[in-house]
């Protein structure tokens, strides 16, 4: 039979048998995979060093008749070992995992798989806030799943003022002027355009003032993902 080759990430790792594992891998070209991984648990597997946690590997697999192919060789591209040197990103790096594995279907965009590569990338290093990274992501997800909130005017369609502070409706997908009191400004607005205008972590980390602006943002858009993603 063909083998089909591609580039993976593992969403998730479930013991098989007496020495199998079954994957769930993310993939470019393919979208989610599921694999069968045989004698990947036993000391002298071939496979166990390509499909670490926190990787990007080659792989070879074989489709199969019902919904689980199966692996038939791994190389490793690129392991992230900096996260899990640091509790706080290994444990952010398994919820990341888990919200993209939830959100996504089998037939996941390429632009997933990118969006899960450039987090490890962000995550590994460890001068890039971690806040920074998570809410990111989070407005990533949000966007390519068509929520990308209007950052332009208010809820009365009007431009949106340097000068004002506003509430955000999470109602109308855009912040509301009706308060006059509200606790974003125009530097919370700036970051948010920022974010979900997909510039990376390591280009945002220079934004001056991003360690007070993140306390605000970071609820904000972990709210939309709740309420728009349900996630």
């Amino acid at each position: 039979m063909k083998q089909l080759n591609t580039r993976a990430i593992i969403l998730t790792r479930t013991d098989y048998g007496e020495a199998d594992r079954i994957l769930t891998m993310l993939t470019p070209e393919y979208g989610k995979l599921r694999v069968l991984a045989r004698g990947v648990r036993k000391v002298k597997s071939k496979l166990a060093g390509g499909i670490e946690l926190f990787s990007v590997s080659e792989i070879s697999f074989i489709k199969g008749r019902g919904e689980i192919d199966t692996l038939v060789s791994t190389r490793l591209v690129k392991h992230y070992g900096h996260i899990v040197e640091d509790l706080d990103r290994t444990m952010a790096a398994y919820e990341l995992i888990k919200q993209l594995n939830r959100i996504t279907e089998d037939e996941a965009e390429a632009d997933y798989f990118t969006l899960l590569h450039q987090a490890f990338t962000a995550l590994d290093d460890h001068e890039i806030l971690l806040p920074l990274v998570q809410v990111w992501f989070t407005a990533q997800l949000l966007r390519l799943g068509g929520f990308t909130p209007n950052l332009q005017t208010d809820s009365n369609g009007e431009k949106l003022q340097p000068g004002e502070s506003y509430d955000f409706s999470f109602e109308q997908v855009c912040f509301d002027a009706s308060s006059g009191q509200g606790r974003f400004t125009a530097d919370h607005i700036k970051l948010l355009r920022l974010l979900f205008a997909g510039h990376q972590p390591k280009a945002l980390a220079v934004v001056q003032g991003i360690e007070t602006l993140l306390p605000a943002v970071f609820p904000l858009v972990t709210t939309m993902r709740q309420t728009y993603l349900q996630v």
